[in-house]
């Protein structure tokens, strides 16, 4: 007895077949609308952590996947055969990496003065496994980018850099050919602003532990029987923390205003790529 027989006798009638060129179609366009967004995901600061797992990852760039899907055409995943197929891949790849390392590369301002701020205090053996760089961190530099992704977070910034990320399928459908000179100058301009960051937060910081180290030296010049690792070190030491206790509520404004420069520059970049 064959199929049709026994869905017939079961009342049920004919069982429907499953489309499979319907299936393809979805996976494909699933498939392309994931790798701008997953590489963003993969090269931005906060989600390409080791902290969070791969498989993390992979899930919420499929989600999102799903949800551009469901809201911006793509464009018939029979277009992009052979070679054509691969650039549209690479380009896509391309976009989202770019987006993230411009984020990451802001972020890193917070790292830059923490190290700097350390180096100076003579904190500089203090370091730590990072453990989604993989190499040593001075604990300043790491409570400094912890403070930097609390306050992100906090005022929803990874949403807002997530949407723009969504928002850029809108003007930039998938396939579509970005400005890559206009990525270029903006990571080189993120590099430049992440080094002024940088430096308007660490130098009052600095400015006061080279005073220190100023009074230290003098000191210690006066009396040379003063040994100046037991005598200026603690000096410096209890200086940068009652410093660092102070200056918190500046510090977080300075944090603040990073964290939104950086989700600015970001929709920024997204929206000119397209425009050269």
């Amino acid at each position: 007895m064959d199929d049709l027989a026994l869905s017939n006798i079961a009342g049920v009638g004919p069982l429907p077949g499953v489309n499979l060129q319907f299936v393809m179609e979805l996976l494909a366009g699933l498939f392309l609308a994931s790798l701008r967004i997953g590489a963003f995901l993969i090269a931005s600061p906060f989600f390409g952590g080791s902290s969070v797992p791969l498989q993390v990852r992979i899930i919420m760039a499929v989600l999102l996947g799903v949800a551009v899907v469901t809201t911006v055409d793509v464009p018939d995943w029979q277009a992009f055969a052979g070679l054509n197929g691969l650039q549209v891949i690479l380009t896509e790849l391309a976009i989202g990496i770019s987006s993230g390392l411009i984020l990451t590369i802001w972020f890193s301002a917070a790292l830059l003065a923490g190290e700097k701020i350390a180096s100076s205090a003579g904190l500089g053996f203090a370091a730590q496994i990072d453990p989604d760089s993989g190499g040593q961190t001075p604990v300043v530099s790491k409570t400094f980018s912890l403070f930097l992704t609390v306050i992100f977070l906090s005022w929803n910034g990874h949403l807002l850099v997530l949407r723009a990320v969504a928002d850029s399928y809108t003007y930039l459908p998938v396939g579509a050919m970005p400005a890559f000179p206009v990525l270029i100058q903006s990571g080189i301009a993120a590099a430049g602003s992440m080094f002024l960051a940088a430096t308007i937060i660490m130098l009052p910081l600095t400015a006061f532990l080279m005073a220190i180290n100023l009074v230290i030296g003098v000191i210690t010049r006066s009396a040379p029987q003063l040994n100046l690792f037991s005598f200026g070190f603690p000096i410096s030491m209890i200086g940068i923390f009652v410093l660092l206790y102070l200056w918190v509520d500046v510090l977080g404004g300075a944090m603040d205003d990073l964290s939104h420069a950086a989700a600015e520059n970001i929709q920024l970049v997204l929206g000119t790529m397209i425009n050269g």
